[in-house]
């Protein structure tokens, strides 16, 4: 049986995995937990669990970038991935392959389905992953496990799992029909990342009162950025400082944006919180600030062996995130120029709270529909526009490639285009970008 269900392709799995459960989003740790106990998946390697509304993506980076040059072997899993399932799961930077990626879906749809002979346990697409992924860390022997929350945190897959520190980058409104319509909600819910005597380290400016009692209620050691740990710009790079007088200058960040900042911030703190236990000298997180990548985060790329046009990429798809990437295009405006936005998103965010936060940096919009469940429609989008940005030039499209391959040949010199609203709208383009006659 067990072969027989590895040797499946890849494609083939997910199809499955994504069958199992009516709900793409079903939260709670119950039927996880009984997986782990099941399979003994008991990890002996240290876990960092981040969580946030935006940053988190970038924070794990980071953390697995340093301790990489620290000469750590470390495993990294992240989601969603823009052109390939594998993304998700990295072991020393590489991502884990098709055959080892179907073993270890094997091994937990064997432990799920037969639970002593009873009912098979329904588990969602973000379980069977996160526990795949743990489970092959455990084959892999690595040293720690960098892990990023799903949605929210206390009742997030990831969450089934012990960590040796914990990170909530930011806090603000999205997935608000599960998480709660008000930040004190969905901070409580991210504090549940938060555990006994264990580094709680957070990111926002201002944390919601809720994180904070929680932390101080469980007795988590709580870490605020601006209060027991900061950072300055420096000449041309950054001080970390930190309440016990730690104090770094470290190069800045790879990543573009000031608020990527905020996020090395974190890292940072997360990793002097486990000194004792995996020690990192101040050359490898200088190093791995240099060398951090990550696609989709305001990633400029230029399509054309010429280098026009000069296409920004950037997953941003809720108010908070859209506001970083409004400042990011307004430190990168050019004199002479428009910026173009090839622009979708799904019909569950806040479109309105988007567009808004862009209204001054985008010049003309081309718009399009998401071939996604959830995905709003290009007129649905429209609609939503012209009464948030009376008066803005609109173009509509079927799909993001059309959007895309409209504006390449609109754009002049000095133009810009800006992709961003989803996942799923940058890995449209990403798919477009790569194809070898496109270039």
């Amino acid at each position: 049986m067990y072969e027989k269900l590895a040797a499946k392709d890849l494609s083939s799995w997910l199809s499955y995995i994504e069958s199992l459960h009516p709900k793409s989003i079903a939260m709670g740790l119950d039927r996880v937990k009984q997986v782990i106990e099941l399979l003994q998946l008991n990890p002996k390697f240290i876990i960092i669990n981040v969580a946030g509304t935006n940053g988190k993506g970038s924070t794990c980076a980071m953390l697995e970038q340093v301790y990489r040059q620290a000469g750590y072997r470390v495993g990294c899993y992240t989601s969603p991935h823009l052109l390939r399932y594998n993304e998700r799961v990295r072991v020393d930077g590489a991502e884990v392959a098709d055959a080892d990626l179907c073993a270890a879906f094997a091994v937990i749809e064997i432990a799920r389905v037969n639970v002593d002979k009873q009912v098979p346990i329904q588990l969602t697409y973000f379980e069977v992953a996160t526990l795949a992924a743990v489970w092959h860390f455990m084959q892999a022997n690595i040293d720690i496990a960098i892990l990023e929350i799903g949605l929210g945190g206390r009742l997030d897959a990831v969450n089934a799992f012990e960590p040796s520190c914990t990170v909530v980058t930011s806090v603000d409104l999205d997935h608000q029909e599960f998480l709660g319509d008000t930040r004190e909600k969905i901070g409580y819910e991210k504090a549940g990342i938060f555990r006994l005597h264990v580094p709680a380290i957070c990111g926002d400016d201002v944390p919601p009162t809720s994180l904070i009692k929680h932390a101080h209620a469980i007795h988590a050691d709580l870490l605020c950025i601006h209060r027991d740990f900061d950072y300055q710009l420096v000449n041309e790079g950054w001080q970390y400082t930190s309440a016990d007088n730690t104090e770094y200058i470290l190069p800045l960040p790879a990543l573009q944006g000031a608020y990527q900042l905020s996020n090395a911030a974190c890292a940072v703190t997360a990793v002097e919180s486990l000194q004792a236990k995996l020690p990192v000298t101040q050359d490898a997180i200088a190093k791995a600030m240099r060398q951090v990548t990550l696609a989709g985060r305001f990633q400029v790329v230029a399509e054309h062996a010429n280098h026009l046009p000069k296409v920004i990429l950037d997953v941003a798809h809720n108010p908070h995130a859209a506001q970083a990437l409004a400042l990011n295009l307004k430190a990168y405006r050019q004199t002479k120029g428009r910026t173009v936005a090839v622009f979708a998103m799904l019909a569950d965010k806040d479109i309105e709270g988007v567009v808004k936060a862009l209204k001054n940096e985008i010049d003309i919009w081309y718009i399009a529909g998401i071939d996604h469940m959830r995905g709003a429609l290009a007129k649905e989008l429209a609609a939503t526009m012209v009464i948030a940005l009376p008066g803005a030039e609109i173009e509509i499209f079927d799909t993001v490639a059309q959007a895309y391959a409209q504006a390449c040949i609109d754009i002049t010199e000095n133009d810009k285009i800006i992709v961003f609203g989803s996942f799923f709208t940058v890995s449209n383009v990403m798919q477009v970008i790569s194809k070898p006659t496109n270039f």
